[in-house]
């Protein structure tokens, strides 16, 4: 599928778009709501891509190396 760092990667932006959105929000900027939904997708399938390697992975001791 993919490797463990490029879906953190995912999660990780996922989670400092959210942070920017809130700001945006609280700011009233435009495109705040497209922003927070945007992280919440990418949060998302962050949390779904790193479950399904959890579960493909052959040794769990190696995970993180994958």
């Amino acid at each position: 599928i993919m490797k463990v760092k490029h879906i953190l990667a995912v999660l990780i932006s996922g989670f400092a778009l959210s942070i920017i959105s809130a700001v945006f929000k609280i700011l009233h900027l435009q495109f705040a709501q497209e922003a927070l939904i945007l992280a919440t997708l990418l949060i998302v399938i962050g949390f779904i891509l790193l479950i399904i390697k959890l579960f493909t992975s052959k040794k769990f001791k190696d995970f993180l190396n994958s």
